[in-house]
């Protein structure tokens, strides 16, 4: 996107009669919260947007929450979307900056070059009074595409290989209560705490209080602060894939580009009894 990794809501309110544009609402909850995606996109959305629902376009084979989709089973949900690389796609969510940059990266993940977030989300879109739009999406299929770019996407080998290689980093972007295994977590059955030699980035450390991601000049600060290099390659992880990529998002803006996930997390690596963990500081 010309505009880089985000857009505003000035930009996008300009554009959406742009037969090229594509509005992609990605709100998505926690299991705890039961408030579906779905149900609050009819309430509410921005007009024109269609509905990408994490949990159900997601590799449904394995025992893990919304891992990243085959690229086959993306390329027929993007298709009955009305999406295609063609486009130019913003992706935004009812949080603000929270889950939109998961279906970014997911996006980017299957080839699709010309995406962005919506900065501040919903809400920016609200507080300037722009209009809503209820009910289902009515999208026109367009032709079905994934180009898979594994350099995107990291798996548990990939990630305890990185543990033992002091030019690799890796972010977390969980809460630091549960980062340090003080706080539980979110799904029963994972143990507390992080990889060994981990750093800790709180996502919403880089998301302002209105929901737009913070200034370049406070991203570099958070960064620095978490103990991170930029200059030096970064693997990014949290709960399970999600919030991971509001830092790959924020790396973004800082021009650090392809940054990868390790999409199956804490999900994946505190649910084993074959993974190291460390607790504390």
């Amino acid at each position: 996107m010309e505009t880089g990794p985000l857009v505003s809501v000035d930009w996008l309110s300009q554009r959406l009669d742009d037969p090229d544009l594509r509005v992609v609402d990605a709100t998505w909850y926690m299991p705890a919260e039961q408030r579906p995606g779905l149900d609050e996109f009819r309430k509410g959305h921005i007009p024109g947007a269609v509905f990408f629902d994490i949990d159900q376009i997601a590799d449904r084979e394995v025992d893990l929450p919304h891992m990243a989709p085959r690229p086959e089973v993306f390329a027929q949900a993007a298709s009955a979307l009305g999406l295609s690389p063609a486009h130019k796609i913003v992706v935004y969510d009812g949080h603000g900056i929270f889950s939109s940059p998961r279906v970014w990266w997911t996006l980017r993940l299957m080839g699709f070059e010309t995406v962005a977030v919506l900065d501040g989300g919903l809400k920016a879109w609200q507080a300037a009074g722009m209009p809503l739009a209820s009910g289902d999406a009515e999208p026109v299929p367009a032709p079905a595409f994934a180009r898979y770019r594994p350099h995107l996407v990291r798996g548990l080998d990939d990630v305890r290989q990185a543990l033992g290689d002091s030019g690799l980093q890796i972010l977390d972007a969980r809460p630091a209560a549960r980062f340090l295994g003080q706080a539980p977590e979110p799904r029963p059955g994972l143990r507390g705490g992080h990889m060994p030699g981990a750093c800790n980035l709180p996502w919403n450390a880089v998301v302002g209080p209105d929901g737009a991601l913070r200034s370049p000049e406070e991203l570099r600060g958070a960064f620095v602060a978490a103990g991170i290099n930029i200059d030096q390659p970064v693997i990014t992880t949290c709960g399970s894939g999600v919030s991971a990529a509001v830092l790959v998002l924020a790396l973004a803006r800082l021009g650090v580009e392809d940054v990868p996930i390790y999409d199956g997390s804490w999900s994946e690596w505190g649910g084993r009894a074959d993974t190291p963990v460390a607790t504390g500081s």
